[in-house]
Parts: structure tokens; C-alpha cells; sequence
């Protein structure tokens, strides 16, 4: 067999593996087990100019790497089998990213990881991986949409042009599990 032969085998032989590593988000979008949440860059431009007093340094900080976020995903859930199919896929995207951070607390795991930007102080990718969150719960849920629900699993991801060193004030900001971590990581 010729080599483009083998070439092209192996591409067609990958292709799955490499779609499912670039829609998880898709692939779960419109499933009821998750809370999926995808915000736009409009959304963010629109959040920029929402009369916030620019004046205080830390907010016109804040607004400056809001305006430099392209995109903010995120995916939570209580399922067993959907929470392994996000972990295999973290495990698989990690694969081309840094690993920032590590916490483990009483069986819930947290995972930093980015993709370099710019320089040192930026990311073009910051994906946040929480997992066992149930345990740290230990057995509460969490009210959504009315309903009280358990959560396994959390996913971010946020691309942009992201500065380190305000990263942390924004997990705060959107409550995402383990930004106080980070916080501490600085």
C-alpha cells in the first residue's frame, strides 16, 4: 500500500476522535440531562458598555478582559455517563493544553488548563474542569430552574485573549466552582 494510501486511512480512522474533541459542547447543547450555557461575544460587548464606572481601576480592568472574551461555554450534570464522556474529552483536549492547576478536596477534583497567548500574563484558552462535586456536596443539590439538582460535573471553557491576572476575579464574579483556587494559585 502506498503511503498516501495509509496516510488517508489513518485520517479517516482519526476523524471521529478529533470531531468529538471539538463538540463536546455541541454534542450536549440540547440534551436535558445538562445546563448548558454558551454566551456570545455580543454578549460580552453589551456587558462592556453596560454604565459601569471605569473610573475604579479594578473595574475598568474587569471590563477590559470582558471585552476580550470571544466566547464563554459551559456545561453542568448529574449523570454518570454524560460526566465520563466529559471527562474523556478534557482528557483528550488537555492533551494541547497547559495544565494550570490541580485541586483534589475530599473526592472533588479541579483542573485548570490553558492554551498560551500572547505572552506569560495571557491565555487564549482557559478550560475548567470540575468533577465529584456531589461529594463536596455531600448529597444537596443546588436549586435550578426551580428544581433542585444534584451536580457531578462542571465544564468551562472561555477563549479570548485572557489576562491571568484578573482571571481570577472573574470565576468569582460568575461563581464558577474553583475560582478561589486560583486565586490562591497566584
Amino acid at each position: 500500500m502506498n503511503k498516501k494510501a495509509i496516510v488517508f486511512i489513518l485520517a479517516l480512522m482519526l476523524l471521529p476522535i478529533v470531531g468529538m474533541a471539538q463538540n463536546i459542547f455541541d454534542k450536549y447543547s440540547d440534551n436535558s440531562n445538562v445546563t448548558y450555557v454558551s454566551i456570545k461575544p455580543k454578549m460580552f460587548q453589551m456587558i462592556a458598555k453596560a454604565g459601569i464606572d471605569t473610573s475604579d481601576p479594578e473595574a475598568k480592568a474587569f471590563m477590559d478582559m470582558i471585552k476580550s472574551i470571544t466566547s464563554f461555554k459551559t456545561i453542568v450534570t448529574d449523570k454518570k455517563e454524560i460526566s465520563a464522556d466529559i471527562q474523556k474529552w478534557v482528557r483528550s483536549r488537555s492533551s494541547s493544553l497547559e495544565e494550570l492547576m490541580e485541586v483534589k478536596d475530599d473526592g472533588t477534583e479541579v483542573k485548570f488548563y490553558v492554551k498560551e497567548g500572547k505572552d506569560a500574563d495571557h491565555v487564549k484558552e482557559l478550560l475548567i474542569f470540575v468533577n465529584g462535586i456531589d461529594k463536596a456536596m455531600k448529597g444537596k443539590g443546588v436549586e435550578i430552574n426551580g428544581e433542585n439538582r444534584k451536580i457531578e460535573t462542571v465544564v468551562v471553557s472561555l477563549t479570548g485573549d485572557i489576562d491571568l491576572n484578573e482571571i481570577s476575579k472573574l470565576t468569582d464574579k460568575m461563581n464558577i466552582p474553583g475560582g478561589k483556587h486560583l486565586e490562591k494559585k497566584k
